[in-house]
């Protein structure tokens, strides 16, 4: 246990990168922004895990356990969205979400 900082300021960090990942999200028109603001809403939740982790006996290895199986998806999702991003300005020479109008089913 760590006797210096208490949880809040921990769960305060992760709320606040997981909201500025939504805004990003919500509103970039460039897709590698939103790739960027999916990353910041992983990494807000890896904090809230690790400190979780840290602060709840019960918690102490799932916390840490859940936290690296959200860095591999999040290097999973990171590789297959740049292919897909990669292939998306090869055909279109933008990378602009709204210019993906034939992409609508």
């Amino acid at each position: 246990m760590s006797e210096g900082v208490a949880l809040y300021p921990y769960l305060v960090l992760g709320a606040l990168l997981f909201t500025c990942g939504v805004i990003c999200m919500a509103t970039k028109r460039n897709a590698i922004g939103v790739l960027i603001g999916v990353e910041l809403v992983l990494n807000g939740s890896n904090i809230n895990f690790v400190a979780f982790s840290q602060y709840n006996p019960d918690f102490q290895v799932e916390g840490m356990i859940f936290a690296l199986f959200v860095i591999v998806m999040a290097a999973g999702e990171a590789a297959v969205a740049l292919a897909i991003v990669l292939n998306f300005y090869n055909n279109h020479s933008t990378v602009d979400v709204d210019s993906a109008e034939e992409l609508k089913g």
